[in-house]
């Protein structure tokens, strides 16, 4: 499947999955990937699989797919099993946003990193980038926003907002850096 071929691919793929059942998660979903179609610009030829991960990163939330109950992994299980899709694509769902932490909170993590070794740091960053700056509803927001936005959603108990703690610094430094890289190529 060629590049362009790929991202028009994992946007009908993510539109089939999540507008009917999830509008407001297909709405944000939109929001990522037009997020990470700005960053073209310091990708390169990485560019296309990144806004296709984006479109994907969130497909495990569908009904249709739902397993473990977590997202990450059970949209790169499906990714994986039942399209054979790009492993870059499957390693940047399943671990899209530090998700590393939520696997702990979910006695997840030794199949989340049994299944899935990580990606090269510079497309996670630029995930987790378009993700963590993108609301609910598909808006820019800046990333303490949208940490707020998450605690508020999920309250302080629950095992995502325990997770999104964790993961705050790591969600930051990924921002900063995608920040700091597209400001240096202006």
């Amino acid at each position: 499947m060629n590049r362009v071929g790929q991202v028009a691919w994992a946007y009908d793929l993510a539109k089939r999955l999540l507008e009917e059942p999830l509008p407001r998660r297909w709405a944000h979903t939109r929001g990522v990937g037009q997020r990470a179609e700005t960053l073209a610009p310091i990708l390169g030829t990485d560019a296309d699989t990144l806004v296709a991960a984006a479109y994907l990163h969130d497909i495990g939330y569908s009904p249709q797919l739902v397993d473990t109950g977590f997202h990450p992994l059970d949209g790169a299980r499906y990714l994986r099993d039942v399209h054979q899709a790009d492993e870059t694509l499957c390693r940047l769902v399943a671990h899209h946003s530090c998700a590393v932490n939520e696997a702990l909170e979910r006695s997840l993590y030794d199949a989340l990193t049994n299944e899935f070794s990580t990606e090269r740091p510079h497309l996670m960053d630029a995930l987790t980038y378009s993700d963590m700056t993108t609301g609910p509803d598909g808006q820019h927001l800046d990333v303490e926003e949208r940490l707020t936005e998450i605690h508020s959603r999920y309250g302080p108990e629950h095992l995502v907002s325990r997770s999104i703690t964790a993961s705050t610094p790591c969600i930051t430094a990924a921002v900063r850096a995608v920040e700091f890289a597209m400001a240096s190529r202006a």
